[in-house]
């Protein structure tokens, strides 16, 4: 049995990151620069370094040279030689792109398109970097502002009518009298192609929402703060479709294919399916796709759910449950008694309040995280410490 190893994170830097939560996770002085994103994963554009091991090798590297080992025979058998999941610490000081995810058989043929048509990987208008899905699931670490799915279309139409332009009247119409798919197929079409001067002039009408009391006061208030961001781009409008959630600290929020979604403000721990692939529809200096979104974007009107932790395992353990097959998102708050997290399948730990320490492998503190390899021995222990645990489903998986 391979024991327990340090992951060393690949930080991602955007612009929408923040310049001090990820700082603060690691104890690190802030040097003035957005970093968005820790990954604590093996995808094979930026894996983790396992500093602990022999050579210093990456995690997609170690799983590649003995996947059986690292993996164990039944998440080989389910998902093949690679770690299903990939967990991040998301930390968003502006608001992120409006952005939609392919199903796997959507990512495949993308993929394989972009392939034969010789994009690099690296391209700007590369689209679908690897072949795979990626459901989401964010876990808040802090009051977390987020906007995703279609809200119901006649409650559009409330929400453009109390904005009071005259131009989204027609929207409007569209909204109230067209079936739901085709009245929010079209809206988005026409909001993704609105002239600058019709953002700029919503923009300057938010201040009815945030003014007037409910029900648009918070939907207002998340409106303007992605107007601020990224003014006179037509993604807005795009976001006045969605729905306005609010997480408090260790509430969560589940996305599959195909739902639209943006984050807006906060830090939170997100696990994927392992993939990179996103279509952005605006609300970013990268690039829009603008006609994909028509045939990946799910157009059904939907009401997201907060969901919150259940009981699970050992003591301490709280589970989100969630319907995928490639992860499981849980939080184990450790006492004096070492508690066992062996698995058949191999696991990530994040450690993000306190010290944990492990009968096998490095001790934690806060910002550290351990690749724990299929069927390794594991047992934690730390008084009052909080560790985040990312692992396969594998009954649900076989």
């Amino acid at each position: 049995m391979t024991a327990p190893s340090l992951l060393s994170p690949a930080v991602r830097n955007h612009p929408w990151g923040s310049r001090t939560a990820i700082p603060a996770l690691l104890g690190q002085r802030p040097d003035g620069e957005p970093q968005a994103e820790l990954w604590f994963g093996a995808h094979r554009v930026v894996p983790s370094l396992l500093p602990d091991r022999p050579g210093r090798p990456d995690l997609a590297a170690a799983v590649t040279a003995d996947p059986l080992r690292e993996l164990g025979e039944a998440s080989l058998a389910a998902h093949g030689p690679e770690l299903p999941f990939l967990p991040k610490v998301l930390a968003a000081e502006r608001a992120l792109s409006v952005q939609v995810h392919p199903t796997r058989r959507q990512a495949q043929n993308g993929h394989d398109r972009e392939e034969a048509a010789g994009v690099p990987l690296d391209a700007p208008h590369r689209t679908f970097e690897d072949r795979n899905h990626k459901p989401e699931l964010l876990c808040a670490l802090e009051p977390f502002e987020a906007l995703c799915g279609f809200r119901e279309p006649a409650r559009t139409a409330e929400l453009l009518d109390a904005l009071a332009v005259p131009e989204l009247r027609r929207w409007s119409v569209v909204l109230h009298s067209r079936p739901a798919h085709e009245a929010l197929s079209r809206t988005l079409r026409a909001a993704l192609r609105a002239p600058e001067r019709l953002v700029r002039t919503v923009s300057a009408a938010l201040p009815r929402l945030t003014a007037s009391p409910d029900p648009w006061s918070n939907a207002g208030a998340a409106y303007a703060a992605v107007a601020e961001d990224f003014p006179g781009d037509p993604g807005l409008l795009a976001a006045l479709l969605l729905n306005q959630v609010r997480l408090d600290a260790e509430e969560a929020l589940y996305r599959g294919a195909g739902v639209p979604h943006a984050y807006v403000r906060g830090t939170g721990v997100e696990i994927t399916a392992n993939s990179d692939n996103v279509l952005r529809c605006g609300l970013t200096d990268k690039h829009v796709d603008t006609v994909l979104p028509a045939d990946i974007v799910d157009c059904t009107p939907m009401r997201p759910a907060v969901m919150r932790p259940t009981p699970t395992g050992p003591a301490g353990e709280t589970e989100f449950c969630s319907p995928t097959e490639e992860f499981v998102l849980s939080r184990l708050e450790t006492g004096t008694e070492a508690v066992s997290v062996t698995d058949p399948g191999p696991q990530v730990l994040l450690c993000l309040v306190g010290h944990v320490r492990l009968t096998s492998g490095p001790p934690l503190s806060r910002g550290a995280a351990v690749f724990v390899p299929a069927g390794s021995p594991c047992e934690v222990t730390g008084g009052g410490a909080v560790l985040h645990r990312a692992r396969v489903p594998l009954s649900a998986a076989s």
